[in-house]
């Protein structure tokens, strides 16, 4: 069972932007739109800011659970390649690192 609480609920369904709907399974919810926890200001899909506690799996493009035809690569092939790519360092945005709570910038 999904459960939420909206601090406003009358502003949660309007009915000119329903954003929220019903999935197509009965346990599934759907969000159009951008959500944030822990935040008013979500700047992507989803944003959480603290920490999150994950019970079950997390998929993950990079995840070998989502690929199939997994074949190792000629390494001389990749080293060429790499050898054309520029590494770089930065320092984080002082307002960035202040709003996702990262001391070392």
């Amino acid at each position: 069972k999904i459960f939420f609480q909206a601090s406003n609920p009358g502003q949660l369904e309007n009915d000119s932007d329903v954003l929220w709907q019903r999935g197509h399974v009965p346990e599934m919810i759907a969000y159009h739109g951008r959500v944030g926890i822990n935040t008013d200001a979500p700047d992507e899909a989803l944003v959480v800011c603290g920490n999150a506690e994950v019970m079950g799996r997390v998929m993950h493009p990079s995840d070998s659970r989502a690929k199939e035809n997994i074949q190792e690569v000629n390494t001389n092939e990749q080293l060429r390649r790499r050898r054309q790519m520029s590494l770089v360092e930065y320092d984080y945005k002082p307002e960035f690192a202040s709003v996702m709570g990262i001391k070392d910038t």
